[in-house]
């Protein structure tokens, strides 16, 4: 099945959580806002100074003019009605007196013993932030569904919001099938490897705010895996697996899946990544994911990442990049779209161009780290250098 197809038969399969709890806002960083937020008050509640200077009536200033000081207005004070024929100092963030219609920046300004002289004239409103230029009372701030950032939490700061909704955080069982795997620290017999998934994988998971339930190495044989299926599905909210899915008689989740509910999805279009299965255990949703290191990052990325953002609340959307021109060309034509390792140079020209990891193989996890994007190869291309390829940094993944 096409990439663009798998994404949108998941869009269609997402059933969000709906739970929802009350938390302080400085706890609130990547959570979902469950429920819109307007503003109670005008921010800035009032017009106020953007820079160090003087408040003013504009049509009284001229170039050369010197005026007398009758008050002194800091952030957090509120002045007096100014004086004709007087000028207020004033400081940034303080409120612009009545009476004035202008702030004249202090360098244009010279103070003397007898008043401060003005080197330019001003026009109206000039160096003054007018009360809601930002926000307005009434005005919605944020929607439901919108994932919060730091600059988010600031913005619901600045309306004075302490305590926001969220919906709950989503609870992902995961486990990992094959008898070879075994935990960093253990000691390796022959033959068997370190379980790199479960640290890309929660880590992953982990980034996209989700609760994690770790269920571990399972054995692989159908029974066992039957039963982490149920464990996992009583718990959570998701139950993500690595491993088992391809067609080796080794490789029990498929069959265990089928047993204990339905498969809506299997083999992809994708490299890496191609055995990739979507469908549900005992009503839970369920992905299972390829055992190949590569293959779990890839396929979190471009496919389970929108469904899991999607679930928590938020919008159902997939990353789009932007166009790059590549710098290497591949001796083959594309069978699977394909999600190279690269990363963003500049070549000797100045220009950004897109530099491949040698070896591309679903198995060399040293080519995720030494990247920092992937570029998207459409099926049924002949790549060759100079072309341009979509570029997706990691950083739109948030990862």
């Amino acid at each position: 099945m096409p990439v663009d197809e798998a994404l949108q038969r998941l869009s269609k399969c997402v059933v969000p959580v709906s739970e929802t709890e009350e938390i302080a806002l400085s706890d609130g960083l990547g959570r979902v806002l469950a429920e819109a937020i307007t503003s109670p008050l005008n921010v800035p509640p009032l017009a106020n100074s953007s820079m160090d200077g003087y408040a003013v009536r504009a049509d009284e200033i001229h170039e050369g003019i010197q005026l007398p000081v009758s008050q002194r207005i800091p952030a957090g004070s509120v002045g007096s009605t100014l004086l004709e024929g007087t000028i207020a100092r004033i400081f940034t963030g303080a409120p612009v007196p009545e009476g004035a219609d202008a702030v004249v920046m202090q360098e244009l300004c010279e103070v003397g013993a007898d008043g401060v002289t003005i080197s330019a004239s001003i026009d109206k409103g000039e160096n003054i932030r007018a009360a809601g230029e930002d926000i307005k009372q009434g005005e919605l701030v944020l929607s439901a569904h919108h994932k919060l950032r730091a600059q988010d939490l600031g913005l619901l700061a600045s309306v004075g919001v302490c305590r926001i909704r969220v919906y709950k955080r989503l609870r992902v069982a995961v486990f990992f099938t094959g008898d070879e795997l075994r935990e960093p620290g253990e000691v390796l017999a022959e033959g068997q490897i370190y379980n790199s998934n479960r640290y890309t994988l929660v880590g992953m998971l982990q980034r996209m705010g989700c609760e994690v339930v770790n269920l571990g190495i399972i054995q692989d044989d159908l029974a066992s895996t039957i039963d982490a299926l149920n464990d996992a599905s009583s718990q959570a909210d998701l139950v993500m697996t690595s491993g088992g899915v391809s067609v080796g008689e080794e490789d029990h989740v498929k069959s265990a899946v089928d047993s204990l509910g339905t498969l809506d999805l299997w083999r992809i279009s994708i490299k890496p990544g191609k055995p990739l299965a979507f469908g549900e255990v005992n009503g839970v949703p369920f992905l299972g994911l390829p055992g190949n290191p590569v293959s779990v990052f890839a396929t979190t990325c471009v496919l389970a990442r929108p469904f899991i953002l999607a679930m928590q609340g938020g919008e159902f959307e997939s990353v789009k990049g932007f166009n790059v021109t590549a710098n290497f060309d591949l001796a083959y034509t594309v069978r699977r779209q394909e999600y190279l390792r690269v990363r963003l140079v500049v070549a000797e020209n100045g220009k950004a161009v897109l530099e491949s990891y040698p070896n591309q193989s679903s198995g060399v996890l040293t080519s995720a780290s030494w990247a920092d994007g992937l570029a998207v190869v459409r099926e049924g291309v002949k790549l060759s250098k100079g072309d341009e390829l979509e570029f997706i940094p990691f950083s739109l993944f948030d990862l």
